[in-house]
């Protein structure tokens, strides 16, 4: 079996998810960035480990901005993750559709 066609449950794998930050991402042509806006990735804190944290990509327009001096807790449409390598060591990715906020009545 080829380790790229393994499905890993997201969200069970992530657990809750605390938006922290987003930033543009640009495509890049020969390692040399352009100004062709892709999307946005989102960071996320995960509290079930330790706070690490995870760039999720979205491609499109902006959905949400970062919160302020803080953190609020949001759930991913369409959330993947993937295993990749680079310079000898195996990383996560993810990317996802879309992004709400959690409703916390």
């Amino acid at each position: 079996m080829n380790p790229t066609d393994l499905v890993i449950d997201a969200h069970a794998s992530l657990g809750r998810t605390l938006l922290t930050d987003v930033s543009p991402v640009f495509e890049y042509k020969n390692n040399v960035r352009t100004d062709t806006l892709l999307g946005y990735k989102y960071e996320v804190a995960l509290p079930e480990h330790n706070l690490d944290k995870v760039w999720i990509k979205i491609n499109g327009k902006k959905l949400m901005d970062a919160p302020q001096n803080s953190f609020c807790e949001v759930i991913f449409d369409g959330l993947e993750l993937f295993l990749y390598t680079m310079q000898g060591r195996t990383h996560v990715g993810a990317r996802a559709t879309g992004i709400s906020l959690v409703n916390t009545k």
